[in-house]
């Protein structure tokens, strides 16, 4: 006998209003867009469609489909073992930013390529550059430490018409430089985004994943599931994300006329405090901090700018009023 057939919300109201994925995913929709998925959606006990999010190439495969019907990516894929990031929480950033620097413009969202957006740590699966090129037109600059990544970032930009010019890609050299070395002297960004690495330790970041498979399946797990945990750089780096975000900040402040708003994801609130300290230090004349839910997970983003409000109406009259 099945279970009571779940009531769900007709919407997932802590996501964004302009996030395409506030509806529950139509599964039929999506398969007539990437037929491939099919062969990894099922009946639930519930008696509803799904896949087995626990099932690493079932979850490849629904990125592929997403982004093949919401924002007409004809090829994507990733690595094995590289972070299959979750499209809806990747869109709440993008339409978080766009609605900060619209409230900086009298309420219109700068679009078009000539509001260039720097990615830090974009990663092999390039997806916030997608999702901001297709709801934006904003181009992009991804930048990396991991060769692999880049590379396959590159696939991802090369076959796919939409993003071809509007994506361009930068290997970071020196790990411990973040703006250097990829933020050339006469060269102006809007935003910068980045979502740091969440972990202090490999141990740290694996121990994450089990507690986290355990707690979802409420089974006990002893090992993270292959293709699930992402690559070394993408999960921790030493200090994790507290000591990376705070040399983010610190290095902005070398190129302070060369953004006009810097930005990071925070995943864990205890990391504001220290956030918020050096920012104090480093004298950002603006901070802003947007919160963002998806499901049970609450983070959000931490906006800075160097620039006084003079030079912010300047920059915006010099690079976006004929933009909008």
């Amino acid at each position: 006998m099945l279970p009571p057939k779940r009531e769900h919300p007709k919407e997932k109201i802590l996501l964004h209003p302009r996030n395409k994925h506030r509806e529950r995913y139509e599964f039929q929709k999506l398969i007539g867009s990437c037929p491939e998925l099919s062969q990894f959606v099922s009946l639930n006990k519930y008696d509803d469609e799904s896949i087995d999010f626990f099932n690493p190439e079932a979850v490849k495969m629904l990125n592929k489909a997403l982004l093949k019907y919401f924002y007409n990516i004809s090829f994507w894929d990733i690595p094995q073992g590289y972070l299959c990031p979750p499209i809806p929480g990747r869109a709440d950033y993008m339409h978080y930013m766009a609605d900060l620097s619209g409230s900086k413009n009298k309420g219109v969202i700068p679009t078009g390529d000539k509001i260039k957006c720097l990615d830090i740590g974009a990663g092999a699966n390039c997806v916030y550059p997608i999702i901001g090129n297709s709801e934006y037109g904003w181009s992009f600059t991804g930048t990396d430490i991991d060769p692999v990544a880049m590379e396959s970032a590159g696939k991802i930009v090369e076959l796919n018409p939409s993003l071809k010019g509007k994506v361009g890609l930068k290997l970071q050299n020196n790990r411990k430089d973040i703006f250097r070395g990829i933020i050339k002297d006469d060269e102006l960004f809007d935003l910068t985004i980045c979502n740091p690495p969440f972990h202090a330790s490999l141990a740290e970041a694996k121990s994450g994943s089990i507690r986290k498979l355990s707690n979802l399946t409420k089974k006990k797990i002893t090992r993270p599931i292959l293709n699930f945990g992402g690559q070394n750089t993408e999960l921790w780096c030493e200090g994790g994300e507290e000591r990376f975000v705070r040399d983010m900040i610190s290095q902005s402040r070398q190129f302070a006329s060369s953004c006009f708003m810097f930005s990071t994801l925070i995943s864990k609130e205890s990391n504001l405090r220290s956030v918020y300290e050096v920012l104090r230090k480093v004298e950002a004349m603006e901070v802003k901090t947007i919160p963002m839910g998806q499901g049970n997970k609450i983070s959000r983003i931490v906006a800075w700018t160097f620039l006084s409000a003079e030079q912010q109406e300047k920059w915006i009259s010099d690079r976006w009023k004929s933009k909008v």
